[in-house]
C-alpha cells in the first residue's frame, strides 16, 4: 500500500474513532439523545437547531429546559460546551441557529434573530416543564434571547448573558426588573467591552453605569454577589472569567457560572457539580477529526495521482529558479507582512460591497476583497521580480509550475473536486453517524446546505484566483533552493501564516496583560483574523504537497480555493434574503 493510501486510511480512522468518542461525550454515554431539527417559524422562515434530550425528560416527567444561542457568524455547534453540560444535568436544550446562520433561513437579524421562535418551539415540546425554562446566549446570541424575553415576557424564568449586554442597539434596555433573574458572565478580557457595557476593558464591567442600572445599584457591582430575589424574578449577578470574548466557549469557568445560575434559578435539574465537566473531550475529538480530514485530502490526492486517469498530472518538479539567500527570507517576510498590513484597510473596502443575491454574505465579501487585492499585489511583485531579475537568469513559466495545457487544467479541476469530495464524504458520514462537524473553538468546517452550496459556487472563483497567485509565490518564487522534507513546508507556512501569528500577538498581548486590543476599535475583525492563522497553515501544506506531487501549482490552487470558499461560506452569516 502506497504511503498516500495509508495517509488517507489513517485520516479515515481518525475521523471514525474521534467521531465515536465525541458522540459518546456529547450524549453523556448514551444518556442524552440529540436530534437535528428544522421547524417552521415566523414569515415562512425555516429554523435549524440541535435538540438535546436527557433520558429523564418524557411527556410524563417533563424536564426543565434551556434555549442556548450562539453569537454572530457562529452556529449552533459553537454552543456545544454549554449544551452538553446543561443536558448532563437533566435540562432539555435547544441549541438554535440564529436566522441567517448555520442551516436557518436568511437573512441574518430577521425575526428577533430567531429568538422568539426558538423559545416558542421549546415551549411547544411536551417533554418540557414550561414553568422552568432558562435562556443562555453568547454575544449576539444574548440579544437573541433578549428578543425572546421581550416578545414573551412570561415564557421563561431566568437567563444568562455570556459576553453580551442589554441595550446595545439590537436589544432592549435592561432594568432592575427586566429581564428576569439575569446573570451576566462578562470576561475580564472581553474584546467588546465598549460596545456591550460602555467601558474600555472587560475588567471594568463592575464600574459600568449601564450595568449598575440593570442591577439597581448605585456603585460598583460586586462580582459573584446575588442582587435582588429569585422568587420575584429580580435576581442579578455578575461573573468574570479570566478569558476573552470567544474564549467563553472553551472556558470551564464561563460554562460553570451558567450551570450554577440555572441550578439556583430553575427547578428539576440533577445538580451535578459545575466542576464536573466533560465537554472539552468532545472539542478535542472534533479537532482530531479535522486533522483526519486534512490527511484524507492529502492521501486521496496522492492516491488519485496513482491511477491511470489522473496519473498524467503527476510530473517531476521543475528546476527551482526561485529567490535564494537573503532574498528568499526577505521575500518570505514581505509575503507574510503584506496581508496583515492591508487587513483592516481592505476589509473596510470590502464592507462597501453590500450583500446581494449573487454574493449574499457581508463578511465573506470583505474576506474576498481582501484576498483579491492581496492577490493583485502579490502578482505585481512577482511579475516585477521575474521581468526585472529572474528572466535574465533563464527562468521560464515551467520553472514556476505554470506550464499546463487547457485540457490538463480542466482535468486538474476535476481531480481537485474529487479530492475535496473525499473529505466531504468523511464529514458527511461523521455528521450522519455522530452528529459532529470538524472543529476546534472558532475554527469549524461544516457540511454545506443546498443553499450554502449555491452561495459557495459564487465565491469559489475569486478564492481560486487568490490561491493561484499565492501558490505561484510560495512554490515558484519562494521555494527554498534544495529544500527537502519539512523545511519546504515550514517556509511555506512561515510565508502564509507568519504575519497573522505576529498580528495576533500584537493584538492579544496588550489585551491579556490587562489592557485592550492594540486596535481596540476593531474587535470583530481581530477575532475573525484568529481563523486566518490555522487556515493559511493548512493552505500552505496543501499547496506544497500538491506542488511536489504534480510539479505544477494548479492542483494546490484549486484545492485551496474550493476548500477555503467552502469553509467560509458554511460558517458565515447570510445577510441577503435568498432562498
Amino acid at each position: 500500500m502506497k504511503k498516500e493510501s495509508r495517509l488517507a486510511l489513517v485520516g479515515a480512522l481518525l475521523v471514525l474513532v474521534s467521531g465515536f468518542v465525541a458522540w459518546r461525550v456529547q450524549t453523556d454515554g448514551g444518556d442524552v439523545a440529540i436530534r437535528d431539527l428544522r421547524f417552521a417559524a415566523s414569515n415562512g422562515t425555516v429554523m435549524s437547531a440541535l435538540l438535546y434530550i436527557p433520558k429523564t425528560a418524557t411527556a410524563k416527567t417533563p424536564a426543565p429546559a434551556i434555549l442556548a444561542v450562539h453569537g454572530y457568524i457562529n452556529s449552533r455547534e459553537t454552543q456545544d460546551g454549554f449544551a452538553i453540560e446543561f443536558a448532563r444535568r437533566g435540562y432539555v436544550v435547544l441549541a438554535l441557529d440564529q436566522t441567517g446562520h448555520g442551516y436557518s433561513d436568511p437573512p441574518a437579524f430577521a425575526n428577533g434573530f430567531g429568538g422568539p421562535d426558538g423559545l416558542a418551539y421549546l415551549r411547544s415540546l411536551n417533554i418540557v416543564d414550561k414553568d422552568n425554562i432558562g435562556m443562555e446566549g453568547h454575544s449576539m446570541g444574548g440579544w437573541t434571547i433578549l428578543a425572546a424575553a421581550a416578545t414573551m415576557p412570561d415564557a421563561y424564568k431566568s437567563m444568562v448573558l455570556e459576553g453580551s449586554s442589554t441595550g446595545s442597539g439590537f436589544a432592549a434596555e435592561g432594568t432592575p426588573t427586566w429581564p428576569r433573574n439575569l446573570a451576566v458572565v462578562f470576561s475580564k478580557h472581553d474584546e467588546f467591552a465598549p460596545l456591550m457595557w460602555e467601558v474600555p476593558r472587560g475588567s471594568d464591567a463592575p464600574n459600568s453605569a449601564k450595568l449598575q442600572k440593570v442591577f439597581g445599584a448605585t456603585g460598583p457591582i460586586e462580582v459573584g454577589k446575588v442582587y435582588g430575589d429569585v422568587s420575584t424574578g429580580t435576581a442579578r449577578a455578575l461573573f468574570q472569567p479570566n478569558t476573552t470574548h470567544p474564549g467563553d466557549h472553551i472556558s470551564k469557568a464561563a460554562i460553570g457560572y451558567a450551570i450554577d445560575w440555572f441550578g439556583s434559578t430553575l427547578q428539576g435539574g440533577n445538580h451535578l457539580p459545575s466542576s464536573n465537566q466533560i465537554w472539552f473531550w468532545k472539542e478535542l475529538m472534533t479537532l482530531v477529526a479535522f486533522i483526519g480530514f486534512i490527511f484524507i485530502i492529502l492521501g486521496a490526492g496522492g492516491s488519485l495521482l496513482g491511477t491511470k486517469t489522473f496519473g498524467t498530472l503527476a510530473k517531476t518538479l521543475p528546476e527551482n529558479k526561485g529567490t535564494k539567500g537573503w532574498g528568499l527570507w526577505l521575500g518570505g517576510a514581505i509575503g507574510a507582512a503584506i496581508p496583515v498590513l492591508t487587513y483592516f484597510s481592505f476589509f473596510k473596502i470590502g464592507a462597501l460591497l453590500k450583500p446581494s443575491a449573487f454574493w449574499p454574505q457581508s463578511i465573506t465579501n470583505q474576506i474576498m476583497v481582501w484576498a483579491l487585492f492581496n492577490g493583485a499585489i502579490s502578482l505585481v511583485l512577482f511579475l516585477l521580480w521575474h521581468f526585472l531579475s529572474n528572466k535574465k537568469k533563464g527562468a521560464k513559466a515551467a520553472n514556476y509550475g505554470l506550464s499546463l495545457g487547457f485540457g490538463e487544467v480542466l482535468k486538474t479541476l476535476v481531480f481537485s473536486v474529487l479530492v475535496l469530495g473525499a473529505g466531504a464524504l468523511a464529514l458527511g458520514i461523521a455528521d450522519y453517524l455522530f452528529k459532529i462537524d470538524f472543529r476546534f473553538w472558532v475554527v469549524a468546517l461544516k457540511p454545506m446546505s443546498p443553499l450554502q452550496f449555491r452561495i459557495f459556487l459564487a465565491y469559489a472563483l475569486p478564492f481560486i484566483a487568490f490561491f493561484f497567485v499565492t501558490s505561484l509565490a510560495w512554490n515558484g518564487e519562494l521555494r527554498p533552493s534544495g529544500g527537502k522534507g519539512l523545511s519546504t513546508y515550514f517556509f511555506a507556512m512561515f510565508t502564509a501564516a507568519g504575519g497573522f501569528l505576529v498580528f495576533l500577538l500584537i493584538q492579544y498581548i496588550p489585551l491579556l496583560s490587562g489592557g485592550t486590543l492594540f486596535t481596540a476599535s476593531e474587535p470583530l475583525n481581530v477575532i475573525v483574523a484568529i481563523q486566518f492563522l490555522p487556515l493559511m497553515i493548512v493552505a500552505a501544506i496543501n499547496s506544497t504537497w500538491f506542488y511536489e506531487k504534480t510539479g505544477r501549482i494548479w492542483a494546490g490552487a484549486f484545492v485551496n480555493g474550493l476548500f477555503v470558499a467552502w469553509y467560509i461560506v458554511a460558517g458565515q452569516a447570510t445577510q441577503f434574503p435568498i432562498h
